[in-house]
């Protein structure tokens, strides 16, 4: 695997022969956008990933399995995908997150059947001569809405997205899965041993349509589908973050590969900041890293993004930091390092950096 050949020529690790896909036709490179810089900084910054880490994500590469990601709120899990996606250059990252209402459909695609009907209506009425009745034979209604192209009324979404037949898997990261209903999980599951799914409007209308070009969850892009079925090709690197909230059934599990990503040391939080700011924070830059773990032991932890919301602040030339003439600085300190969780009380003392 050679992530600087151009797309076309680059190589993927061979599979599991149980977990190879023949989706056809082979869609072209995908789009790359500056998510990945603006989460993870300029390209080029240093950040050592543990060896966990590595080791998992290289047998997911080669086993086509989901990593489960878990870890506490803000130790970073969802910029694992980013940091994949931008080092093999995997295109831009699909994100689907997930709440209480999400749907196995929802991730998949979206029919607007009500826009549907009101082009077919008015595809009907505009080819009626002048005076004719209002009132029409509803066959022939029927019959002259279905050429209106049912494609510009389907959207992919990013899970649907994710498994169109791509010669390079597509990176999917699906955002705090155990916020979802206690049936997503085995729903997951069944697709993704499958790597197809249907659109049944677009398997309704396969004889008069065979090939359909719908809307993707990538900005601009478009996709055929024939006979109303999607068949991954190279099977997507599924990122998938849990907080820890609930239990996942046994066979989920035992499918999927786990990566548990404890809070972040000195030093990576340190690499945190520098991917970041650079040197503009000059001798504070390790001072700020230090008063940050201590605040974080204090309220029971906080979350990496707090670290960086103060490194701006102090790169900002907006607050004094010299010992003596910095209490508006401790102040808003205090404010934005507060405790993430409403059962945790502060102790109320000014941090201090």
């Amino acid at each position: 695997m050679l992530p600087d050949a151009p797309y076309e020529e680059r190589q993927w690790p061979e599979g599991p022969r149980w977990r190879t896909f023949q989706g056809e036709p082979c869609l072209p490179q995908p789009p790359d956008d500056d998510e990945a810089d603006r989460r993870l900084g300029p390209v080029g910054a240093v950040r050592r990933p543990s060896a966990e880490e590595v080791r998992l994500v290289n047998a997911a590469i080669l086993l086509r399995r989901p990593l489960l990601v878990t870890g506490r709120p803000g130790v970073g899990k969802s910029t694992l995908a980013y940091r994949i996606a931008r080092e093999l250059r995997l295109g831009r990252v699909l994100q689907w997150p997930v709440t209480s209402r999400t749907t196995l459909a929802s991730g998949l695609f979206e029919y607007d059947v009500i826009g549907r009907a009101q082009a077919g209506q008015a595809w009907y009425a505009a080819r009626q001569p002048s005076g004719a009745a209002d009132s029409s034979d509803g066959g022939t209604a029927s019959c002259d809405e279905a050429r209106v192209d049912i494609g510009e009324f389907i959207q992919l979404g990013p899970l649907g997205t994710a498994l169109l037949p791509h010669r390079l898997p597509r990176i999917l990261l699906i955002d705090e899965l155990d916020k979802g209903d206690a049936d997503l999980p085995n729903d997951l599951l069944t697709l993704f041993e499958d790597g197809w799914y249907a659109v049944p409007p677009l398997v309704r209308v396969k004889r008069q349509s065979p090939e359909v070009i719908v809307h993707t969850a990538d900005p601009g892009r478009t996709a055929p589908i024939a006979g109303g079925l999607v068949t991954t090709r190279s099977f997507p690197l599924v990122i998938m973050t849990s907080n820890g909230e609930r239990e996942f059934p046994e066979a989920f599990m035992r499918r999927c590969l786990r990566l548990d990503i404890p809070d972040p040391g000195p030093e990576a939080l340190g690499e945190l900041v520098a991917a970041h700011f650079a040197d503009q924070l000059g001798d504070m830059h390790d001072r700020l890293v230090r008063h940050f773990m201590m605040r974080s032991e204090q309220v029971n932890g906080l979350a990496a993004d707090q670290l960086l919301n103060a490194a701006h602040l102090a790169t900002s030339g907006a607050y004094t930091h010299a010992e003596g003439d910095d209490a508006e600085w401790r102040a808003v300190l205090g404010a934005i390092w507060h405790p993430l969780s409403t059962d945790v009380r502060a102790d109320g003392a000014e941090p201090s950096a």
